[in-house]
């Protein structure tokens, strides 16, 4: 018979790590780009991502804290979001840095800033697939208890997408080709995906 560590989160874990963030892994990072009213760039990874709806698509982020990718959202109204592949890992790493306001993480990780078509937020020239969004809901959490906590929901609807043509084959975008990376747990688990993950099921009826 199976045997279970059972815990109530507000009078902690009781491990030598948090299990949170390892169970519900790995996780698509969101890699934000946004400039502040003051025009400086700002780059910035966050592992509370996903994608959330198809018809308008829209995406969003959470952010532990009012950071300066929030900040910057909340005064401008747009974000792009940028896909983080393998070879850009290392880049996407150093933009997680606790910088000032006034560093560009662009060029703190040598990263080339593009111009995005439809949003006045910059875009990283090196990663092959780009959401341009707009926000549509900034949204502040709550315990169960109603109370605010200092985290913020980032919801943006992506108004222009832009893919790398060499991910496209046959009119289908080809997930492994990008050799996409995700965020694991702990402090420094990530994870990549291959062919050799992918099977297929259809939905009954």
């Amino acid at each position: 018979m199976a045997e279970y560590h059972v815990y109530q989160p507000a009078a902690g874990h009781g491990l030598a790590h948090d299990p949170l963030n390892s169970i519900v892994a790995p996780r698509p990072i969101g890699w934000i780009s946004t400039r502040g009213a003051d025009g400086v760039a700002n780059l910035a990874p966050y592992s509370f991502f996903n994608l959330f709806n198809y018809d308008p698509p829209i995406l969003g982020f959470a952010s532990s804290g009012w950071k300066d990718s929030v900040r910057n959202i909340a005064a401008t109204g747009e974000f792009a979001w940028n896909l983080v592949t393998r070879p850009l890992a290392e880049a996407m790493n150093a933009t997680s840095a606790a910088a000032p306001p006034e560093v560009d993480e662009f060029a703190l990780a040598g990263l080339a800033a593009e111009p995005c078509l439809r949003i006045g937020a910059p875009r990283v020239a090196e990663s092959p697939v780009c959401f341009e969004c707009r926000l549509s809901q900034l949204i502040r959490l709550k315990g169960a208890d109603g109370k605010e906590i200092d985290s913020w929901l980032v919801l943006g609807e992506a108004v222009t997408v832009r893919i790398d043509t060499r991910l496209i084959v046959e009119g289908a975008y080809v997930t492994t080709a990008a050799q996409p990376i995700l965020r694991g747990g702990g402090a420094a688990d990530y994870f990549s995906i291959g062919e050799e993950q992918l099977f297929r099921m259809r939905r009954p009826g």
